[in-house]
């Protein structure tokens, strides 16, 4: 015998069958090259490649007194020959809290929640949480779904902004202890902590600015009316109309989906009729949006107030007259109350209105069409 293994019967050397000519796999190999993924490298393996006990790469990790700078020096050095990474989650999980929470908006692509969940996640990154957020897409079953399965992962709360109306289904998370907080529209059916803007008198300022320039046929275009900042800025719109004693015809008035063609025919609708209105109020950014689309088709000089600022209204000619609301403070009120909440300040649900503020630009100024 030379030392070297003998082959198997019609294998050769070099891993081939002589029979059939295929490449042999060296399963044991296989194997190890399967599972090296995942086995993460532990305190264990840091402490044996520095030659010292676990409760020094412990104090070392968690930034611990009673370690040699010497000793430190070769601890880091393991763990950094090792990428070996702290497992946060067992450690909060050993403390009854996750140190994280989640948000669900309506949408990911509205530009609206850009600067709500940025202020969320700068208030949780404060207080050593991380964010996890997913949009409900406006459908009430899939909000109950994403909500339920982030209290499944044990996030210490949620900021909701609701599609549906009957949140019931949330109170054995509440009572369990999931701090919640509803942004931008209340909850349905139970009592709890919401952070809202003032759809409402935003509307009726934005509105009663068309009447006082010399409007009387003002269209609005909203929102489905189950949503509650729709129905409320429908409601600021009656009542300016109302105060002015102004009778609003039905044609005027056209709720349902944001979809961008919904909304074109509903404009032109009010645009092309025999009398025509001289105005619109748009009850949020992605109708403003398409209206503009519409009047530049139509090369109409017509008023227009938006609710919600739109990106770059300062800039197109006239700019773009909006009711402003501060999506930030709205994330950054809510996060705030949430973290009191999960420290442990008792406080009873409270409903917190935020202000608007109108923007003239020039488009909500522009006088009736002779």
């Amino acid at each position: 015998m030379n030392g070297r293994s003998s082959p198997v019967p019609g294998h050769r050397l070099d891993g081939s069958d002589d029979r059939t000519g295929q490449r042999i796999v060296d399963r044991t190999t296989a194997r190890r090259t399967e599972n090296r993924y995942g086995n993460r490298p532990t305190m264990k393996d840091v402490a044996a490649r520095a030659g010292v006990g676990l409760k020094t790469v412990s104090r070392v990790v968690n930034g611990e007194a009673g370690v040699t700078p010497d000793t430190e020096r070769r601890v880091q050095e393991a763990i950094a020959a090792l990428g070996f990474r702290r497992n946060d989650s067992a450690r909060v999980l050993r403390k009854g809290r996750t140190a994280s929470i989640g948000l669900v908006l309506e949408d990911l692509a509205d530009p609206f929640y850009g600067p709500l969940s940025r202020a969320v996640e700068e208030v949780a990154r404060a207080h050593g949480a991380l964010l996890i957020n997913g949009s409900s897409a406006e459908d009430p079953d899939r909000e109950q779904e994403l909500v339920l399965a982030l209290c499944a992962r044990r996030v210490d709360g949620l900021v909701v902004i609701p599609a549906g109306d009957d949140h019931r289904y949330l109170e054995p998370e509440i009572a369990a202890g999931v701090a919640t907080v509803f942004v931008d529209r209340p909850a349905g059916r139970i009592d709890a902590d919401c952070v809202l803007s003032d759809s409402f008198g935003g509307a009726r300022d934005g509105v009663a600015h068309l009447i006082a320039g010399g409007h009387r046929r003002i269209g609005f275009i909203g929102d489905q009316p189950r949503i509650h900042t729709a129905a409320e800025r429908l409601r600021g719109y009656r009542a300016a109309m109302e105060d002015a004693g102004i009778p609003v015809a039905d044609r005027w008035m056209s709720l349902g989906v944001t979809d961008p063609e919904r909304v074109r025919r509903a404009a032109e609708e009010m645009l092309k009729a025999p009398e025509p209105v001289t105005a619109i109020f748009a009850g949020n950014n992605r109708v403003t949006v398409t209206v503009i689309r519409v009047l530049a088709e139509l090369d109409r000089a017509v008023a227009l107030v938006g609710f919600d600022d739109i990106e770059l209204g300062d800039l197109l000619q006239p700019g773009v007259t909006v009711v402003a609301q501060d999506a930030a403070q709205l994330g950054r009120t809510a996060a705030e109350r949430l973290f009191r909440q999960l420290d442990g300040v008792t406080l009873l649900p409270e409903r917190i209105e935020l202000p608007t503020r109108l923007i003239r630009r020039g488009s909500g100024e522009l006088p009736p069409a002779a």
